[in-house]
């Protein structure tokens, strides 16, 4: 995963436009928060269950992040298994970033 993506996070956290943990996003979820959702790429099937499912059913964007280490380290925290973004723009961003990787 591109090191765009982990910066982009980054600077969703520093703008305060993003949720860092599954509790966080699960909160916002529900909520109807966010617009688009980045899930580790080694989550777990709990938090995929708790995380994933949801936001598809809710229409909201899911994409595939790095591994949890990575994003956690990006974002100067333990391992981080997903991250709700609320910005719109910050949200095309990440999208952008992810598919041009594929």
């Amino acid at each position: 995963m591109s090191e765009q993506v982990l910066r982009l996070l980054g600077l969703g956290v520093r703008a305060r436009s993003v949720v860092v943990g599954v509790a966080g996003v699960r909160a916002k979820l529900a909520g109807g928060k966010l617009v688009c959702v980045v899930i580790a790429s080694d989550a777990s099937a709990r938090t995929r269950d708790k995380v994933d499912r949801p936001a598809r059913a809710r229409g909201v964007q899911v994409l595939q992040g790095p591994d949890a280490n990575r994003i956690g380290a990006a974002l100067g925290r333990p391992p981080v298994q997903a991250v709700g973004v609320q910005d719109r723009a910050l949200a095309r961003g990440l999208a952008a970033a992810c598919l041009s990787e594929d």
